[in-house]
């Protein structure tokens, strides 16, 4: 099977003319023999190639699928005769895969590409580990990018190098396009894309949170409806819906309406997550001149909001709506958020304070509530060091955020989730195992949808598809809600009705899947 692969590869290296006169596209003037004879003599050489995993030594030499002879003499890789790039004290040859490798210096591996010779694992390893893999009981691990790790005398290693200070590690894991390690005294670390390790939990225990149970279908709406009380009551309930996420501030019109909406809530049985929609600008649109006056606003704030709707049984906050993606915040929105670097160092410490005020007015009004942290893309970059108390530029020792809630945005454009991009093209990572981990608190994606411009087919499509992924995973990685963006965006944008009338196929897409997938 494998002689016919790498037969057929070499037909389709030869050209169109080859081809159709192999295939009896000839003319009878002589083409066809002459293209038939250059079809055999590729055949020929093919047949003739070494064995798949020959090296040398023990054979002599070895035999491309192009018919090429390589041999070592004196260290050196020779092909027909001729060095083969520059190399020295190469102790093995191979060919894997119909491709050339050497061994080199320090046991690393290099592959000809057909005019140099890159760096890469010897290929018999095998590509990237099954997640879940671990040391013991493997000898190596590789992962997404190819890097080998291996632990040594307890030491952790990647390509034959050192990655951060470990000792004493009894456990190496690759879970979740993440590396995982126990160190002394059995405490788990997870390595971030600035190779530093950082504390956490073990990422395979999916029962160490437990998350709130009949609001994990959930849909945004806005303060400013046209929609009454009780008509967004019948609404998510004919939907299948049972939280819904809206948004205000201390404005007294914003407060009337959302108080109106939390009394028919709590009537009706229905969950209300309530986004307090404080930024890090001050009245004059300036961002605060400090953390201490960011965080009396924010503190002002959400006393006003929970004052208000406490009386209704609100118990669920969102402090700020995509503070991490503001002009401010962001320094480069294509950047996927996963080093701290990522972000502004001079703003942090006024969406820093402003975060801290919302919890802590949250709280001095209602101890029992609880509060969560809004993020985008995959800015766990942004997180660890808010979770930390560190600035952008690696210095620490500041106030730590600590949330209750770990909320996310997961917009189709940021990519999956559960295999979301490092830096958006880098290799993938399981997002919300990371943030169970890291943090220890309940996950909630409070905006989902794919992009304004899609058509009602394509919506309707990606619901399907999304809500099914969101739902398989709602346990394993304790995700306690999904919350649709949104249920009426005033045209077919975002939303699945405008002004009563239901946009189909997207509509359905969601209230059929609500309807017949229980979460329980």
């Amino acid at each position: 099977m494998n002689k016919r692969r790498q037969f057929l590869g070499q037909l389709t290296a030869l050209g169109g003319s080859y081809l159709l006169a192999a295939c009896g596209g000839g003319s009878g003037d002589g083409a066809g023999s002459a293209s038939g004879a250059a079809v055999a003599n590729v055949a020929a050489r093919a047949s003739t190639a070494s064995a798949n995993g020959t090296t040398i030594p023990s054979a002599s030499s070895i035999t491309d699928t192009s018919g090429a002879v390589w041999t070592l003499s004196q260290g050196s890789v020779y092909r027909n005769g001729v060095k083969a790039g520059n190399t020295y004290n190469v102790t093995l040859l191979m060919i894997y895969g119909a491709v050339i490798y050497h061994q080199g210096t320090g046991g690393q591996f290099y592959a000809w590409n057909g005019s140099t010779w890159t760096a890469c694992n010897d290929p018999r390893l095998g590509g990237t580990s099954p997640d879940g893999t671990t040391i013991p009981s493997a000898s190596y691990i590789i992962d997404k990018a190819g890097a080998m790790w291996t632990v040594v005398n307890g030491v952790i290693y990647r390509n034959g190098g050192t990655v951060g200070n470990t000792y004493n590690v009894s456990l190496l894991l690759w879970y979740g396009g993440k590396i995982w390690h126990i160190g002394t005294g059995g405490q788990f670390y997870v390595l971030t894309d600035l190779d530093r390790w950082l504390p956490c939990n073990d990422p395979r225990n999916a029962a160490a949170i437990a998350a709130s149970t009949g609001m994990f279908y959930g849909v945004n709406g806005h303060f400013d409806y046209t929609y009454t009380p009780s008509q967004l009551v019948s609404i998510l309930r004919n939907m299948g819906c049972t939280s819904y996420r809206v948004g205000c501030t201390d404005d007294p019109k914003q407060l009337n309406a959302v108080s109106k909406l939390a009394a028919a809530f709590q009537a009706a049985g229905l969950q209300l997550l309530v986004l307090i929609n404080q930024g890090v600008y001050d009245s004059n649109g300036n961002v605060f001149s400090s953390e201490s006056a960011a965080y009396s606003r924010g503190q002002q704030v959400a006393m006003a909001v929970a004052n208000a709707l406490k009386q209704y049984g609100v118990t669920l906050y969102e402090c700020g709506n995509e503070l991490t993606r503001q002009n401010a915040t962001i320094l480069d929105f294509t950047n996927a958020g996963t080093k701290a670097v990522d972000f502004n160092n001079r703003n942090w410490p006024a969406m820093r304070g402003v975060m801290r005020g919302m919890i802590d007015g949250v709280k001095s009004v209602q101890s029992n509530a609880k509060c969560g942290i809004n993020f985008c893309v995959a800015d766990i970059g942004a997180a660890d060091a808010l979770w930390d108390g560190m600035q952008p530029d690696g210095t620490g020792g500041y106030p730590k955020v600590r949330w209750d809630i770990t909320t996310w945005h997961n917009y189709e454009v940021y990519g999956d989730i559960f295999n979301i991009g490092i830096d958006g093209s880098g290799p993938g990572f399981d997002l919300p195992t990371y943030c169970k981990a890291r943090y220890g608190v309940p996950f909630i994606i409070t905006e989902w949808n794919t992009g304004p411009e899609k058509a009602q087919d394509y919506r309707a499509s990606y619901i399907s598809n999304t809500l099914s992924k969101y739902y398989q995973a709602r346990k394993s990685h304790n995700i306690q809600a999904v919350m649709y963006y949104v249920l009426d965006s005033g045209n077919n944008t975002y939303g699945v009705m405008t002004n009563g009338t239901t946009l189909n196929p997207p509509y359905s897409a969601l209230t059929s899947f609500m309807t017949g997938n229980p979460a329980n």
